[in-house]
């Protein structure tokens, strides 16, 4: 499908921080994202709300998501701003019917409209700033059918967890993988530091996310035209409580 671009508050090119190095070893580095007790889940959860409608992936990546879904008989679409995911995502079975455009998620559109728009995986916060996410949402809103849904999964911002005065927090420690956090708290930026031990080598990567609130993030559903429909813990819909980590938010577009 041919993509335009949806401009809001701010012009910008953003970075590709996803590129081949990354997309080649990218399940390598999460195996656990692949896991089909973490996959199963999300990909039944999405599918319940697209029913017989089409669905739209931001950030489509290697079609972790979009593959599964699209073999439970949904037509699926991405939005991908890194080519060499995509590349990846090629290769794999199932990828043919699953089209993909290439650009910033938060401005490329594609054509017709969805009933399903979901982000997976902390990628809102891909967008580093809160224009670029209030962008997004805007968008979305603009492709979703109505009565459509949006749906994200996101961290809760883990500054409880952050001991006063310090600015690191440490999120996976083993012997052949070091994480890193660094928070910014003034520009609610948070920078992963990433650190794979492989044969007596190290490989870093170190990306910026801007972290985001759940009442944020229904403040900017709201600015597009978009109401809470419900939001659970985990894919499972365990209840979100304010011990929640996570969250699976869907938004819903009047019917």
């Amino acid at each position: 499908m041919a993509a335009t671009s949806r401009r809001g508050h701010s012009e910008r090119v953003p970075e590709n921080y996803f590129d081949a190095r990354i997309a080649r070893t990218y399940e390598a580095k999460w195996p656990e994202l692949f896991d089909p007790a973490a996959i199963e889940p999300a990909v039944s959860f999405l599918a319940g709300l697209a029913g017989s409608g089409a669905a739209l992936e931001l950030g489509i990546g290697t079609g972790r998501l979009a593959i599964p879904l699209s073999q439970r008989g949904v037509r699926v679409h991405g939005i991908e701003l890194s080519p060499d995911m995509v590349a990846e995502l090629r290769k794999k079975p199932g990828a043919d019917g699953i089209g993909v455009t290439i650009g910033d998620f938060a401005a490329a559109t594609v054509a017709g409209t969805f009933t399903l728009a979901y982000l997976a995986r902390n990628t809102i916060m891909n967008l580093t700033t809160q224009d670029a996410q209030v962008d997004c949402f805007r968008n979305v809103a603009a492709c979703l059918e109505p009565g459509g849904c949006f749906v994200i999964e996101v961290m809760v911002p883990e500054l409880q967890r952050l001991p006063p005065g310090e600015t690191f927090r440490a999120f996976t420690v083993t012997p052949a993988h070091l994480g890193f956090e660094e928070y910014d708290v003034a520009r609610q930026i948070s920078y992963s530091h990433h650190y794979w031990i492989t044969g007596g080598q190290v490989e870093t990567f170190s990306v910026p996310f801007r972290y985001v609130w759940p009442s944020e993030l229904d403040l900017m559903a709201r600015l597009a035209g978009m109401t809470l429909r419900e939001r659970w813990s985990d894919w499972q819909r365990a209840p979100f409580t304010g011990d929640s980590r996570s969250h699976i938010s869907v938004w819903q577009k009047p019917s």
